[in-house]
């Protein structure tokens, strides 16, 4: 069983890497992007009998730092 977590900054906190991101594209003439986020997507491979409310606990404690961020999860 697979478990996908993709974290970003919540709305309303500043991405200077989104930011960094949106001045190269423009710089290299993709003028069309107003704003980019920057998150990160984390895979974990799982054992049977592991559970989404088990990888949900994960993220609380050290996937995502909740104060900042927010996240979801995909079982497969």
């Amino acid at each position: 069983m697979k478990a996908r977590v993709h974290v970003m900054l919540k709305n309303g906190v500043l991405d200077p890497q989104g930011e960094a991101v949106r001045h190269a594209l423009g710089a290299m003439g993709f003028d069309g992007v107003a704003g980019v986020r920057q998150g990160k997507v984390i895979e974990l491979e799982l054992e049977d009998g592991t559970s989404e409310a088990d990888v949900t606990a994960m993220c609380e404690k050290l996937l995502a730092n909740t104060v900042i961020e927010s996240y979801t999860v995909e079982m497969s």
